[in-house]
């Protein structure tokens, strides 16, 4: 294996609709995996986010098919359900006058009213379809096209070493599980990708950082560029 001086990769579940964080670790990596073969969670984010409303937060989620133990890439939206035009309501009824909400709301309109065989599907789409509105350049993979059958820290070292990177940037809630003497002695570099939410104008009175970058995209737009400025002293 070939291990690329420079190659930064990150590694994260598709999720549905995620925040600005996402997005900006992404833009941190050459090559973005999709953790799509990692157990489905009711308690992930694989088919719910947060968005603003005039009632505060409100979690938008979506139906699925699913057994114990599948994979995120083997459970099913519910489409026959209507969950999608309740999505578009719920959004529209919120965001109808922000700024660029016709832009915006167009752009979701077009990528959920397709078909999708599955969650992981419909969040990566989503998500690739996102950063490049956004200008970022990162690679895209699936971690199921790696096939690398191992779990939490040796399953992320085994991908990067199959794609020969030499930096890792992960997740903060991984620390708990993750030893660094283990991604050094596999000549990777971990690093932790710190993002500060930052106020901007939303609608709805007090500012809330925790929902998803769909309210960012509706009050201001594709302006990554506002993003990365807010982010300065973390650019590593």
């Amino acid at each position: 294996m070939i291990r690329n001086p420079s190659k930064k990769i990150a590694i994260h579940q598709p999720n549905y609709l995620p925040w600005l964080g996402y997005f900006y670790k992404i833009y941190q990596s050459d090559v973005f995996v999709f953790l799509d073969d990692a157990q489905f969670s009711n308690k992930g984010m694989h088919n719910y986010t947060y968005i603003k409303t005039t009632n505060g937060s409100y979690r938008l989620k979506f139906p699925v098919q699913q057994r114990f133990g599948d994979k995120i890439n083997e459970v099913r939206p519910k489409d026959e359900l209507g969950w999608k035009e309740k999505h578009m309501a719920i959004l529209k009824s919120n965001y109808s006058t922000a700024k660029y909400f016709t832009e915006v709301f167009n752009d979701y309109r077009q990528l959920i009213s397709q078909d999708y065989n599955s969650i992981s599907e419909l969040n990566s789409i989503i998500i690739r379809f996102y950063a490049k509105k956004l200008g970022i350049k990162t690679e895209f993979i699936n971690s199921s096209d790696l096939k690398k059958n191992l779990s939490k820290e040796e399953k992320i070292i085994a991908i990067c070493n199959v794609l020969g990177a030499s930096v890792y940037y992960s997740g903060k809630g991984a620390k708990s599980y993750q030893n660094e003497g283990n991604f050094w002695s596999n000549g990777i570099e971990l690093k932790y990708s710190i993002f500060e939410p930052f106020d901007y104008q939303q609608m709805w009175g007090e500012f809330q950082s925790n929902v998803s970058a769909l309210d960012f995209f509706m009050n201001c737009g594709y302006d990554w560029d506002r993003v990365l400025k807010s982010q300065k002293k973390h650019f590593v």
